[in-house]
């Protein structure tokens, strides 16, 4: 790439139940480095229409990829984003010059299965209560820096969902991984899974299992963080995907050298 040519766009693909303004911290990081950033709504997410019909990993990703920005980027996916990443990465490797898998699950196993199976099952019967499990979970307050601004305003957001599309979205976070683990050995784009060291749902041990299934991909893990690492600690998921993209780019420099 020369000095003067404009740098690929970063896209950034949130979680369940979010929306993109969690990216706000990274963003400033990523974007003060000189790497352009956009951040996407997911379906029935943000400004998107509310879901009304069930969805499948496949149909979440469609609607994502019309959205892109034109040409290839650097996509970046966080928990069902990530899962949304992969599935385009797959199935439209011309759009994605790099993956990057920000807490992911993959592959879950039978009792991995079975206890988010469990959660989906009552997430519909007290929506207040499950936010409130959810802070807990990824903010425990004996645990966590994070400021309480930072934590009210995940919550608010939380309960701002319409509840219907949250429960067809949260479906296919549980079940997606089914339909793109198989798929995992075609991504063609260099890879990168990053999780926190203490997410208990999006385990370190998920984020090897990537690295093991994509053939070009490398693992990191984020001491001390749990699974909002993004608005944890953006300083270190910066730098590691900052590092990925310049690596990734010196290696396609390399390439258009010796063609």
């Amino acid at each position: 790439m020369s000095a003067s040519a404009p740098r690929v766009p970063i896209v950034l693909l949130h979680g369940v139940g979010l929306d993109r303004t969690m990216w706000r911290p990274l963003i400033e990081l990523l974007e003060a480095d000189g790497r352009p950033c956009v951040a996407l709504d997911l379906p029935g997410h943000g400004e998107q229409p509310p879901l009304r019909a069930p969805q499948t990993l496949a149909s979440l990703a469609d609607d994502v990829l019309v959205r892109l920005p034109r040409g290839r980027v650097h996509l970046v996916g966080f928990s069902l984003g990530a899962l949304i990443a992969q599935h385009i990465a797959r199935y439209a490797p011309e759009r994605v010059l790099t993956l990057t898998s920000v807490n992911s699950v993959c592959r879950r196993t039978p009792d991995e299965a079975e206890k988010v199976e469990a959660r989906l099952a009552t997430a519909g019967d007290d929506f207040a209560e499950g936010v409130e499990a959810s802070i807990e979970r990824w903010y425990p307050a004996a645990t966590t820096d994070v400021p309480q601004r930072t934590v009210d305003r995940t919550r608010a957001t939380l309960l701002a969902n319409d509840i219907e599309s949250y429960l067809h979205a949260y479906t296919v976070f549980v079940r997606g991984d089914r339909e793109i683990g198989p798929e995992l050995e075609r991504i063609e784009a260099p890879s990168l899974a990053i999780t926190g060291e203490l997410d208990p749902g999006s385990t370190p041990e998920m984020s090897h299992r990537l690295a093991e299934a994509i053939p070009d991909c490398r693992v990191r893990i984020v001491p001390g963080a749990r699974h909002m690492m993004p608005v944890e600690n953006a300083p270190a998921l910066a730098a590691a995907i900052t590092a990925f993209i310049e690596e990734s780019e010196g290696a396609e420099h390399e390439r258009a050298q010796q063609d």
